[in-house]
């Protein structure tokens, strides 16, 4: 079981957010930054077992667009 599993949170380029996680083949999306987090806690509850979870997940916001 890891501990942690760290996403990558980035506006998409239609709108919204999008996220990723490092290390593991999970992918989301949502509108707004509060619903892409809990679209990252859903995708990570159907992705592992219970006795499996992460114990920690943490969340890194990228702004592609800075200038």
């Amino acid at each position: 079981m890891d501990k942690e599993i760290i996403f990558i949170i980035e506006e998409s380029n239609e709108g919204g957010y999008e996220a990723r996680a490092l290390g593991h083949s999970i992918y989301t999306q949502g509108e707004t930054y509060e619903e892409v987090k809990k679209s990252v806690l859903d995708a990570v509850h159907c992705h592992f077992e219970q006795k499996d979870l992460p114990s920690m997940i943490r969340f890194h916001f990228e702004n592609r667009y800075l200038e």
